[in-house]
């Protein structure tokens, strides 16, 4: 399984549908002010979801092991 994490800010309704068809499974970690909301989608097929993610332009980051949240607000605390 892989683990894609976008902000969900940067999805709009079309393309978010879409991506929920691909994968397996779709989060959402909600998070307060000052922090973005991400969108943590479980798929299989690695190769189909870039692709997917590519054409419209959107920027993720990939993990081979589902981080928790900690490691999520972390990541985000970092930026």
């Amino acid at each position: 399984m892989w683990y894609f994490i976008l902000k969900q800010d940067n999805l709009k309704p079309d393309p978010y549908r879409a991506l929920q068809q691909k994968a397996v499974q779709t989060e959402v970690e909600p998070f307060n002010e000052p922090f973005d909301n991400l969108c943590l989608f479980t798929v299989e097929d690695y190769a189909s979801f870039v692709d997917a993610l590519d054409l419209e332009g959107l920027r993720y980051e990939v993990k081979s092991q589902r981080p928790s949240r900690d490691q999520l607000l972390a990541q985000l605390r970092a930026a």
